[in-house]
């Protein structure tokens, strides 16, 4: 019996940084093609640690037609960044720590708000789908909608 083949069971901390977990996870495909047009990849593969709620592939596929190509224009890189500084949060929480917030302070210096409802959270009104997806600097939240902020 070759005992090394059996797949290990996640009970150690992750030690890929939160942009290679995204890549890992199949789910989050436009939003590493985003962070790296936004010019954060090297901020969010840093020592962190960050809390993000990344929208699913699925997620940016519900933004109104050619959004996605028009942030992703080299012009519009800044208000890509923003959006994306939207979805995180310095430090490291877990989805049990978020749902007794009332509010968020994202690191694009916005507030966003928090609910608890049903024992499900949600920040601006998007779900968290896949909750404390751990990482070497931080952890990341799966949410069903991209959101966006007020403008400052």
């Amino acid at each position: 019996m070759n005992t090394m083949s059996t797949p290990s069971i996640n009970t150690t901390p992750n030690s890929k940084n939160l942009l290679d977990t995204a890549a890992a996870n199949g789910s989050f495909k436009t939003f590493g093609k985003a962070i790296e047009r936004a010019g954060l990849g090297e901020t969010l593969r840093g020592a962190g640690p960050f809390t993000i709620f990344a929208p699913t592939d699925a997620a940016f596929d519900k933004l109104p037609a050619g959004r996605l190509e028009t942030l992703f224009k080299p012009e519009n890189k800044e208000e890509l960044a923003s959006l994306l500084n939207y979805h995180v949060v310095t430090g490291h929480k877990l989805v049990a720590d978020i749902g007794k917030w009332e509010a968020a302070k994202t690191v694009n210096g916005q507030s966003a708000p928090i609910k608890l409802t049903d024992s499900k959270v949600s920040i601006d009104g998007a779900m968290v789908t896949s909750p404390d997806i751990g990482s070497s600097n931080g952890v990341l939240h799966g949410i069903d909608k991209v959101n966006i902020p007020t403008k400052q």
